[in-house]
Order: structure tokens, then C-alpha cells, then sequence
């Protein structure tokens, strides 16, 4: 098998309570739809390795990873706030999740498999010293981070959550073996504040930080053309050995923390895009991971099922009906109520290279982006 999941039932206990937007339910109700499905047939499914200390402490700091294993409230780390609740075991599963994703880079990097996801990391606003946003260890840095430990000399990382990366950016940002490229809401309106176009890296890596902040509203079409004006030629100009990717599905319009507009079948035409960076810049070698994502059963599970079953190798066709067993199982009640893998959506763009329309916003987000970074890598922003 050339894809794999890493996964085990302690995963699923990522978990501040039941009031609160992150529920575990997204990563259990997403492994029964992709089982039901069949997609976990076509992907070899290994566990995480016990969580290595010293794997944390090259992101994390040992204060901070301290405060997290006493479980007590100290906002100086941003724990016990609203966000970020304390619950018990917080430092194991937190060190769990990041060692999967770790895992699966390890699996990548060393040949075993090309493509490997960890569907309940994604946990990227995590700082070295500080949880935020739902995010306690940062998974995908501690996965970039070993990979650049272990001898990988250029890494791609692309963002497609709702929210900008503002985790790994910050860690890498002065790095330039590592690219780190975020499509998010534009933080004029949206947590964590951060990510406007001119965030292009720090002195030693002018270039590498790319970011696209799409107006409020964004749907499929605009999304895809803010995509494919930018990320392909981005990650063209940094030649990855190996591409990481973190795919929050909070940009579909029924999520409730954001304000994008994307049907289900953009947000797969957005991992097939990501699936063809890796396929065309990296040799296919590709480490996924999930992220945000709180319309908990008619978005969550089937945007990451989609997911899996194309590091499997296998896309689902949009029309793939929805398992009656699944739909009981979980008691979908909500007011959106899908039947198939698709919102019927055609999920369609035209392309930026085509013309630029002067009084869109998506097309100001995108020549924004491409004026503050293609120079940097000696590319044209106007071609």
C-alpha cells in the first residue's frame, strides 16, 4: 500500500468537554465513515508510537511542556482559558497526537509508504510556549522539525484551514528550508489575527512564509482561483523534498467559528490539488493532517473521508451515497442533513492567468499576496 493512517482509539480522546467546539467526535464518526466506506481497506492503518519527551522539547519548551503535564490553569501558557481547558490526560494525548503525525513523517521520509495522514493532528497554533486555538502541542512543526532533524533540506508546508498557521509560521519563519503557505480568512475579521500578505519570513527567509487572506464570503470558485494563483508557483520556486499539509475543513459555509463559503466538493478539490502539489514538487511524497472543522457531523467526517481515501489513492466520487448504518449510527440531526459524500456543488474556477478583475476582493487577496512574495522568489506577480 503506497498510504497510510496512523490512528489508535487513544486519539480520539482529545478532549475539553462537551461544551466545547474541538469534540473527539469528529475523528471517531470520521474512521466509522471511512471504514463503512471501505477507504481504511486501501490505507495500511498503524498506531502511534509511544510519545518521545525529547521529540517535544525541539519545538516546546520544557517549562511549558512542564505546565501542561500538571494540568493545572496558568494563562501565562495559555491554559485553563476559555479555548483551552484543562481535562485529564491533557499532556499524554496532546504528546499522542503529535507523535502520530511525527510518525507519519517518519514513514514518508523513510521510504515505507509516499503518503501518510494523521487525521486527528493538525494543531496549528500551538506556539513553543503557549497553547491556543483548541491547540496544545503543535503536531505538524514536531513532524517538520524531525524531518529536518533527519536530514530533509526543503519542506513545503500548506494550510488550507479556515484560520491562518499561525503556529508553524511563527516557528519556521526564519527558516529557509521550510515554506509555510496558509489560505485563510483574512485575520482582519478572524482568529488569530495574523497572516495578512506582507508576512513574507523573517531576514534569513524572505519568501517563505506565503499568505493568501480571502474576504469573508469565499466560495468554492474564488477559493480554487486564490489557490491556483499562488500555491503552485510558490512551491515551484522552493523545490520541497517533501510536502506537509494540514487540512482543516472549517472553511465549509456551515461551519460555525468562520465566515468562508466552500461546499464539501470544493474542499475535496482543494485536497486534490494538494495531493497534485505532492504529486508534481515532491515526488509524491506527502504527510497529512486534519485541523479544524466544527459542523461535527455533516461536514467534518465526509471532508475527511475524502481526505483519507485520496492518500489512499482511491478518491471517492462526490455522488458516493452516505451509509444508512452511518447515518443512524451517528443520528445526524442537524438542519444540514447530506446523503451523499457531495453538496451537489461543481466546484469549478476560472483561472487568475485569464484576468484580473480589479473590483473583486478575492482577486485584491490574490495580487496582495503574489506583489508581497513572488519577487522574493524571482517570480512576476503580474504574469
Amino acid at each position: 500500500m503506497s498510504g497510510r493512517l496512523v490512528l489508535s482509539e487513544d486519539l480520539t480522546k482529545y478532549d475539553f468537554g462537551p461544551d466545547h467546539p474541538m469534540a473527539p467526535g469528529r475523528v471517531a464518526n470520521t474512521v466509522s465513515l471511512a471504514r463503512q466506506l471501505g477507504v481504511l481497506d486501501r490505507l495500511e492503518v498503524v498506531a502511534p508510537p509511544e510519545p518521545d519527551p525529547a521529540m517535544l522539547e525541539t519545538v516546546h519548551s520544557r517549562d511549558y511542556i512542564d505546565a501542561v503535564r500538571r494540568g493545572q490553569p496558568n494563562p501565562a501558557y495559555g491554559l485553563g482559558t476559555t479555548d483551552n481547558p484543562i481535562f485529564v490526560g491533557m499532556h499524554e494525548v496532546a504528546a499522542l497526537v503529535a507523535s502520530a503525525t511525527v510518525e507519519a513523517a517518519r514513514g514518508v521520509w523513510s521510504g515505507e509508504v509516499l503518503r501518510a495522514c494523521n487525521i486527528s493532528g493538525g494543531l496549528h497554533h500551538a506556539m513553543p510556549a503557549m497553547a491556543s486555538g483548541f491547540c496544545v502541542y503543535n503536531d505538524v512543526a514536531l513532524a517538520i522539525r524531525w524531518l529536518l532533524d533527519h536530514g530533509c533540506e526543503r519542506i513545503a508546508y500548506v494550510d488550507v484551514d479556515v484560520h491562518h498557521g499561525d503556529g508553524v509560521q511563527t516557528i519556521f519563519y526564519d527558516d529557509p528550508r521550510v515554506m509555510t503557505v496558509s489560505l485563510h480568512e483574512t485575520p482582519a475579521y478572524l482568529f488569530p489575527g495574523t497572516g495578512f500578505p506582507n508576512e513574507i519570513g523573517g531576514p534569513q527567509a524572505q519568501g517563505t512564509a506565503v499568505n493568501i487572506a480571502l474576504p469573508p464570503g469565499t466560495g468554492d470558485s474564488g477559493w480554487l482561483r486564490a489557490f491556483h494563483a499562488v500555491v503552485p508557483q510558490v512551491v515551484q520556486a522552493h523545490q520541497p523534498v517533501i510536502l506537509v499539509s494540514q487540512h482543516g475543513c472549517d472553511s465549509h459555509r456551515h461551519d460555525p467559528l468562520a465566515d468562508l463559503d466552500l461546499s464539501l466538493d470544493g474542499q475535496r478539490a482543494s485536497y486534490l490539488a494538494v495531493a497534485q502539489l505532492a504529486k508534481q514538487f515532491s515526488e509524491g511524497r506527502w504527510v497529512s493532517a486534519g485541523g479544524g472543522g466544527y459542523a461535527l457531523l455533516s461536514v467534518v467526517p465526509r471532508a475527511w473521508t475524502h481526505l483519507l481515501a485520496i492518500v489512499a489513492g482511491s478518491p471517492l466520487a462526490p455522488a458516493t451515497p452516505l451509509p444508512a448504518a452511518w447515518r443512524d449510527e451517528v443520528g445526524d440531526t442537524e438542519e444540514f442533513a447530506p446523503t451523499t459524500m457531495s453538496d451537489g456543488a461543481p466546484a469549478t474556477y476560472t483561472s487568475f492567468e485569464n484576468g484580473y478583475d480589479p473590483g473583486s476582493r478575492v482577486d485584491q487577496a490574490i495580487l496582495a499576496t503574489r506583489r508581497a512574495v513572488f519577487p522574493a522568489l524571482g517570480l512576476d506577480p503580474e504574469l
